[in-house]
């Protein structure tokens, strides 16, 4: 394994470890004579005015509207680099993650729609156990150690990189409002710019990021989920550019190098911090076992393994690919444990999805929490006892 995804894993392994710390302190805030504190702090009233332009919003939405478009930036970025020249960048390469990431999509949403179909409104919250949070994922897998070959670590990344790019698709098509036709045309210019400025070269990294603030706000205000603009501002970065000197250097993976650090230690962890403080107090037993909740557990801890391990059986079996080289098949079932942890990226899409309403009395958030811990829990067990 290379140095530079080494380094890589190892801080969002580390990044894994300080999510759960803040997911604790979120927990107790809320839960104790604190929560009044907690609440005033995620709804404290932000305003940015320019003229006639105005966004105003509570905290919590300037972390999850403005920093997460930053998370999706890099997430682009990583993205487009593994498949032009990385780890997805070939057929051989891309076919076990790949394959493996659809069903580790499909089968939770089934999951989810079997319990839910009835409710419509319900029915909203359907990708919620689709997404793995491969910080925490990697997080998990770097308590084993040398236990676990470097391949499926590799294969972990990989097919968390292509469940990314699902949830990005799924944004776009299924979790956007009322389009404004003015601010469209904004976007749609800002991208044009960036292309243009992509095909002529231009390698300033000001210049990109002055253009994409255009088009994030441009986003945010057409009704589109703003975090898409992050991805559609990775896409138009070069990968290869050259400086004054002449010499040849990668814009997008210099950008991606200065962020993660960024993401992995701060934007990461505050996005965790002010969505998982979940009010246990008036949760009920009954409560839990209602559908929606139900759905998201199931669909996280039951619908992910089978569908990630599932589909990898079924593309080894028709030899469509091998097993990651090193490992054995209790090895890839714990992996495919793993992907249940859906935590971050599920609360995101749930914040999409019922709009923060609270109509579940945080029961779908807790869900997301239970279903997360238990595919944690079990998935080290299984990989630690796989050899």
């Amino acid at each position: 394994m290379t140095t530079k995804l080494n380094t890589l894993l190892k801080k969002d392994s580390s990044s894994g470890i300080l999510l759960i710390f803040v997911t604790i302190v979120a927990l107790i805030l809320q839960n104790s004579g604190l929560s009044e504190f907690y609440n005033g702090f995620l709804h404290t009233h932000v305003e940015i005015r320019f003229g006639e332009l105005q966004i105003a919003k509570p905290l919590l939405l300037w972390v999850n509207d403005g920093l997460m478009a930053v998370f999706f930036f890099m997430i682009g970025l990583e993205v487009k680099r593994e498949v032009v020249e990385g780890h997805l960048s070939s057929i051989n390469q891309i076919a076990l993650p790949g394959i493996a990431a659809i069903g580790g999509m499909v089968v939770p949403a089934l999951i989810f729609i079997a319990f839910n179909q009835a409710e419509s409104f319900a029915m909203k919250g359907w990708a919620i156990p689709t997404a793995t949070d491969i910080a925490f994922a990697l997080g998990v897998l770097s308590l084993l150690g040398k236990r676990i070959p470097a391949s499926l670590k590799i294969f972990l990344l990989a097919l968390a990189i292509i469940d990314d790019l699902g949830a990005i698709i799924i944004i776009a098509l299924f979790y956007t409002a009322e389009l404004s036709t003015i601010s469209i045309i904004i976007a749609s210019l800002s991208l044009t710019v960036l292309f243009i400025m992509n095909r002529l070269g231009v390698s300033k990294k000001s210049v990109y990021i002055l253009v994409g603030i255009i088009l994030w706000v441009s986003v945010l205000k057409s009704g589109v989920h703003a975090t898409l603009a992050g991805v559609a501002l990775a896409f138009m970065i070069p990968l290869a550019s050259k400086n004054k000197e002449g010499k040849s250097f990668s814009l997008s993976k210099e950008m991606e190098h200065d962020l993660h650090y960024w993401v992995a230690f701060m934007i990461l962890p505050l996005f965790a911090f002010v969505n998982a403080g979940v009010d246990l107090r008036g949760i009920s037993l009954q409560e839990m076992l209602n559908p929606v909740p139900i759905g998201i557990m199931l669909g996280l801890f039951i619908g992910k393994q089978l569908g990630v391990f599932g589909f990898s059986w079924l593309t080894i079996k028709l030899g469509l690919a091998r097993l990651p080289a090193r490992s054995n098949w209790k090895q890839l079932y714990g992996v495919s444990i793993l992907t249940g942890i859906g935590f971050t990226m599920s609360l995101f899409v749930d914040s999409l999805a019922y709009n923060d309403m609270q109509i579940y009395h945080y029961t779908d958030k807790f869900a997301i929490l239970l279903g997360s811990f238990l595919s944690g829990i079990i998935g080290y067990l299984v990989l630690k006892y796989s050899n």
